[in-house]
């Protein structure tokens, strides 16, 4: 699709002569980033998103430029009267521990957050890079091949969508981790660093086996009604392949619901780690991630409010900016939307 520019508009060259300026054209994908950046939210979601994976990709020098680190308990910032409480006010926040530290054993909370950032941030972008390309490949094939691969493929997604998925993970999770736990125990590692890769790989793979079927559902309606457009009949009548349909006529009007999916998912990810925390099953200490953090925090809630809406604080604006910037993304590539 393209849209035209600077019709009518005349100039007049060095000889007196008038002219036309050029007519541009601008693809679907051009008109769409114009609009995401006439969008103050998108710009703000986006800005606030490359910030908080820089903060976590950079979560070592900057614990480093502090003196901070995520392990280390300060027992002496600790009130010794039994309710192990942080002294001074705003969690013992200073300029030494910026956000302060948390209940207990005194651990720097910025540095728990930026460690549990990249530990949140890791099993949101593998697990949705999982779910997202099993139900783009699965609802691909359900919707182009129809028939009966079409029916046995509907029935398994409408099976997967059946299951009761929170209970599902409370009673694989410890199956899960044992098996995880044998598979990287013949690679020698210390204890520490196999318990942390077996529960992020348990997680990931959890939340990404039960998240792909709701993509595989809508990408096989998308087929289905792709299929039956003017532009993928002339295709076939021109003699093209099933390969050449596939990859060259679906799959590229299939990205803008894979795009809007994928920035709803990964923030649901992230909420539903935070919730299987609560649940008990997370990464285990001295390992956090926010969802650990924030489950630690409820029990402090009164004592301590700070260390309870730091990291709700930010788990929410996570979230949010995501929620945010897939509704820009979805009215940015919808064709129809007002082009102005």
């Amino acid at each position: 699709m393209a849209t035209l520019e600077s019709l009518g508009n005349e100039t007049t060259d060095d000889f007196g002569l008038e002219e036309q300026d050029v007519i541009v054209g601008r693809s679907l994908r051009q008109m769409a980033w114009l609009r995401i950046k006439r969008d103050w939210v998108a710009r703000t979601c986006m800005f606030l998103l490359l910030l908080i994976l820089v903060l976590a990709l950079l979560a070592g020098p900057i614990c480093a430029f502090f003196g901070v680190d995520p392990v280390t308990a300060n027992l002496d910032l600790i009130e010794q009267d039994g309710a192990s409480l942080p002294i001074g006010p705003w969690g013992g926040a200073s300029w030494a521990h910026p956000l302060g530290i948390e209940p207990g054993l005194g651990r720097d909370l910025m540095a728990r957050l930026l460690s549990g950032s990249r530990t949140s941030l890791l099993i949101a972008t593998v697990a949705t890079t999982i779910s997202i390309s099993m139900g783009v490949i699965i609802g691909v094939f359900a919707g182009n091949l129809r028939g009966r691969a079409d029916a046995i493929m509907s029935r398994f997604i409408d099976l997967m969508l059946a299951f009761p998925v929170l209970l599902l993970i409370l009673s694989m999770s410890p199956i899960l981790t044992e098996r995880v736990t044998s598979f990287y125990s013949q690679f020698g590692w210390d204890n520490d660093t196999l318990n942390h890769w077996a529960n992020i790989t348990m997680l990931t793979i959890l939340l990404s086996v039960f998240s792909w079927p709701y993509l595989a559902r809508i990408i096989r309606g998308q087929v289905l009604s792709l299929r039956e457009r003017e532009f993928v009949e002339a295709a076939i009548s021109l003699g093209a392949t099933n390969r050449s349909i596939l990859f060259k006529e679906l799959l590229p009007n299939l990205w803008g619901p894979i795009i809007v999916f994928t920035t709803l998912s990964f923030p649901g990810v992230i909420a539903a780690e935070a919730g299987l925390a609560y649940l008990g099953v997370s990464v285990q200490e001295p390992d956090a991630s926010w969802g650990k953090i924030l489950t630690y925090s409820i029990g402090y809630f009164v004592q301590d409010p700070a260390y309870f809406f730091i990291p709700l604080g930010l788990l929410v604006v996570v979230v949010l900016s995501f929620n945010l910037l897939g509704d820009a993304l979805r009215d940015a590539l919808d064709p129809r939307a007002n082009r102005s």
